[in-house]
């Protein structure tokens, strides 16, 4: 059936409009990406270690420049510092450090050292890079408005050389304390020696290998506490839970493409499919939000695994997989844990399980429980909540226990 002749000018317009929109948007986003691109060309430069390396302590800044990004009530800047892997050998790792205005009170600034979630390992992905670095830590401003300093590692090789240590204890843990040291290495700083990690996701995970490092890795400093808002702890639970979602093509591909250059005897062969490997590297170079978009697509409408089974079942992953599982803390450091119950990525019932082993060492526990909140914006909504248990700790008060109440969810 043919439409009318009075209304075919009117689709005839109708088609013109929204072609000329689709046009436009095209336009539009080849230029916003083409702007993009220059930006990260411009940065590009700063990422660059010196060669060779210099003999120079942990933490030590070899490079700063203003990050770019207004912060009410202080100022941010990008820095590359020296770090080291596990075994001892030098890396280096770039961050932001926010600073508050003012001069520092006697005694010094307490130190926060953030550490990021799961982002991706494009070195675009580093969130020094970011334009507008507030939205995703809102939470800093007040921090810097209590006078604290506030640090942001990007961890070694996530926009400078090497492979990340992706969810590997011994190499996060050294980027989260030698950002600490680098804060203290800037005079503008005025950062003290007590420091507090706090970490969501990946980043929990490496706030707590920080914590249980800190004492022997770095005993000039006085740490205060941890705090994390859905940490990646019981990793042998959440690979046997995930190893068949689209959850594995992100968290999976970031872990095989990471996980053999650090540990020798992995291959990779061993845990994944056809498709897993064909397309690991590719996908483990996205950022995030393009990562799950891929991930869902395979997953679910191609419906291709990336693992054969949970990598726990291979005897050479299971040992590492044991070794990289969160250590509780000591006794003598408090600890915060926020979880949403409404998680699919880092499901509430193993944040239950660490919680229950938490508190079998005596140590105290604070926790924060919320619900109908998606896993990415977890350390969003719970960060009110993080600063006033930092603060309380960070000013002598008791730190809050809650290991006699019941747990909102099941675990085992």
């Amino acid at each position: 059936m043919s439409l009318p002749p009075a209304r075919r000018p009117l689709l005839a317009l109708a088609l013109i409009t929204i072609a000329t929109a689709l046009l436009a948007w095209i336009v539009l986003t080849a230029s916003a990406d083409h702007r993009e691109a220059e930006r990260m060309d411009a940065l590009a430069p700063f990422y660059v270690p010196p060669t060779p390396l210099p003999d120079v302590a942990p933490g030590t800044v070899l490079r700063q420049e203003p990050l770019g990004a207004a912060v009410a009530g202080g100022s941010a800047l990008r820095i590359l510092y020296m770090s080291q892997q596990g075994d001892g050998s030098p890396r280096v790792s770039s961050g932001r450090v926010f600073i508050p205005d003012g001069p520092a009170p006697a005694g010094g600034r307490p130190v926060i050292a953030w550490s990021h979630g799961t982002i991706g390992l494009g070195d675009q992905c580093a969130p020094s890079k970011s334009a507008d670095p507030i939205p995703l830590i809102p939470w800093v401003e007040e921090m810097m408005a209590r006078g604290w300093v506030v640090t942001a590692t990007d961890y070694a090789g996530l926009g400078t050389p090497g492979t990340s240590g992706y969810l590997i204890s011994s190499e996060e843990s050294r980027d989260v304390i030698n950002s600490v040291r680098a804060a203290r290495d800037l005079p503008r700083a005025g950062a003290s020696s007590r420091w507090i990690a706090w970490g969501h996701s990946q980043g929990g995970h490496a706030a707590l290998a920080a914590g249980a490092l800190a004492p022997s890795y770095a005993p000039e400093l006085d740490l205060q506490g941890v705090a994390t808002a859905a940490p990646a702890t019981e990793l042998r639970l959440l690979m046997d839970a995930e190893w068949n979602t689209a959850n594995a093509w992100v968290i999976g591909s970031e872990v095989a493409g990471t996980w053999p250059e650090f540990f020798p005897g992995l291959e990779r062969s061993q845990v994944l499919t056809a498709n897993g490997e064909n397309h690991w590297q590719s996908l483990m170079n996205k950022c995030v939000t393009a990562a799950a978009y891929t991930a869902l697509f395979r997953q679910d409408v191609l419906r291709q695994d990336f693992f054969t089974e949970s990598p726990w079942q291979a005897p050479d992953w299971r040992r590492r997989i044991a070794q990289n599982i969160s250590r509780t803390l000591p006794a003598s450091v408090p600890l915060y844990v926020a979880q949403s119950t409404s998680d699919t990525i880092v499901l509430p019932g193993t944040t239950a399980v660490f919680i229950r082993r938490s508190c079998a060492t005596g140590e105290p526990v604070a926790t924060m429980w919320i619900s109908e909140v998606p896993h990415q914006k977890t350390a969003i909504v719970v960060g009110p909540s993080a600063v006033q248990w930092m603060d309380r700790v960070l000013t002598g008060g008791s730190p809050p226990d809650d290991c006699g109440l019941p747990l909102p969810v099941a675990y085992s």
